[in-house]
């Protein structure tokens, strides 16, 4: 019987200018990735609404 976990994990996403500003707040995403054909981490072009602008959010753990 084939297991039921799946390759699809949730994985949430933080911006990597706002850690290093050091403002106030957090800018986070949550989304999925399929862990089979992306293995590494996933680094992603987000809205930061603190910033007003898009930045690069990468995968936490």
């Amino acid at each position: 019987m084939a297991s039921k976990k799946g390759n699809r994990i949730q994985v949430i996403l933080e911006c990597t200018e706002h850690r290093k500003g050091g403002l106030p707040g957090i800018s986070r995403y949550s989304t999925e990735k399929n862990r089979q054909n992306t293995p590494d981490r996933l680094a992603l072009k987000k809205y930061n609404a603190i910033l007003k602008r898009y930045t690069i959010h990468k995968e936490i753990k």
